[in-house]
């Protein structure tokens, strides 16, 4: 079916403004309160967010196979249980309807009023019920940089790291969208030369510069997706910040991972952007330095060319960017990371999230973390307004941002950012 909504060259009777993430060849979906308090799903080009359940209920999808309640939801489960096909079909639709050729939609006050909105009329929730989070370990900066710290330089790589992609299982009920609050995480440490732990406030909260992707049901239990058919199976992408407790982790995480360390928040950015979106910037990603097992190894390009950044604000200050990284340096791809996760034939259910990992990148400014980016606190980065930040303070907002570009368009991803709090306090 061929994407007619990423053609370059449309162009749309909304207002785009300059560099925006959100031209008409993007069209990603999320969920939104409208300025009638009523829960929707939507999409969004340029300062405009647009309810799909209205522009449906009057009649402007009629072709497309929709049920009428489809868009009548307070999540994006079942529309991305319709499958690809159905993704494709909207997607095109839309396209066609702000087209700037259409007088359809664009010629009718009475229908613009009711489907329309300015970005500051509405307020934007977690766009699917996420019913399980498995959050991978892929970049190979990433697991050598920590695998440098805290073991041999010469072992960083544990055996098994170039053979799968590692993952663990994260806490779906902890992850919020941009512009939540995040409150500093309590737990036991083990201070250094300390016989017993201490338990108290996370001293070393860290962000986590992630992408994570939604998948869609694509199997039964027991049954493996191959790696041919994976990325059938992947809706979308989003930001993802996975904040992390450091001393917290460091203390719990032998013999089974980490657990407070990382459940207690994650964060994304609201819309999702589609992977037939990003088609434009497909590339190659790092060769693989061992052989791998036939069901990881793929052909052509799944990889993808996502310009990354993240920034941290001090509170009554101005932003300073810390990170610029790249989607494209991770070296286990999604196809692989969906494929490896489904090979022992556990089930994937619409909705369920998938973290890359640590986007970290080869030179130190392209570190996805604070433990990277000062060396484990040894080497502090200096804010705009003249403090220095080890790890994340009370007060700081952590902004992560990212797109694609090329010579005819840009899509991006809007933003995942949220501030820091002190510990939680009921008054």
């Amino acid at each position: 079916m061929p994407l007619t909504a990423n053609d370059p060259n449309r162009k749309t009777w909304l207002h785009v403004p300059e560099n925006s993430d959100f031209p008409i060849q993007n069209i990603p979906f999320g969920v939104f309160l409208t300025r009638d308090d009523v829960i929707t799903i939507g999409t969004r080009i340029g300062n405009t967010a647009i309810d799909l359940a209205a522009l449906h209920q009057l009649g402007y999808f009629k072709g497309v196979p929709l049920t009428d309640d489809i868009f009548l939801q307070d999540t994006l489960n079942d529309f991305i249980d319709d499958g690809r096909k159905t993704w494709r079909l909207t997607r095109n639709r839309i396209a066609e309807i702000f087209d700037k050729e259409n007088p359809s939609l664009q010629n009718n006050k009475e229908h613009r009023d009711i489907v329309l909105f300015d970005m500051d009329e509405i307020e934007m929730q977690l766009p699917v019920h996420i019913g399980d989070y498995t959050d991978f370990y892929s970049s190979k900066e990433h697991a050598t940089n920590v695998g440098t710290m805290f073991r041999d330089p010469d072992k960083a790589l544990l055996p098994n790291w170039l053979h799968i992609p590692v993952a663990y299982h994260g806490r779906s009920s902890s992850i919020v969208p941009s512009g939540t609050n995040i409150h500093r995480p309590m737990g036991q440490t083990m201070p250094a030369g300390a016989e017993t732990p201490v338990f108290g406030p996370s001293r070393l909260v860290d962000f986590e510069l992630e992408m994570a992707f939604i998948a869609t049901d694509g199997n039964q239990l027991g049954e493996p997706i191959p790696i041919e058919k994976a990325e059938e199976h992947i809706f979308g992408l989003v930001l993802l910040n996975d904040w992390s407790a450091r001393d917290i982790q460091k203390w719990e995480y032998v013999p089974l991972g980490p657990f407070l360390a990382k459940n207690f928040a994650s964060s994304i950015s609201p819309w999702i952007v589609t992977l037939d979106a990003l088609e434009p910037f497909r590339v190659a990603g790092p060769q693989p330095i061992k052989e791998q097992l036939p069901y990881l190894q793929y052909e052509g390009e799944k990889s993808y060319d996502i310009h990354l950044e993240v920034a941290i604000t001090p509170e009554n200050s101005s932003p300073t960017t810390v990170c610029r990284s790249n989607f494209k340096y991770l070296y286990w791809n999604m196809a692989q990371q969906l494929a490896h996760h489904t090979v022992n034939g556990c089930l994937i259910n619409s909705g369920d999230m998938m973290g890359s990992g640590t986007i970290s990148g080869p030179t130190k400014d392209s570190y996805g973390s604070m433990l990277e980016l000062t060396w484990r606190g040894e080497n502090p980065i200096k804010m705009a307004d003249g403090t220095e930040r080890k790890f994340i303070n009370d007060g700081d907002t952590v902004t992560m941002t990212g797109y694609c570009k090329n010579n005819e368009v840009r899509i991006g991803f809007g933003e995942v950012s949220n501030k820091l709090l002190p510990p939680f306090n009921k008054k």
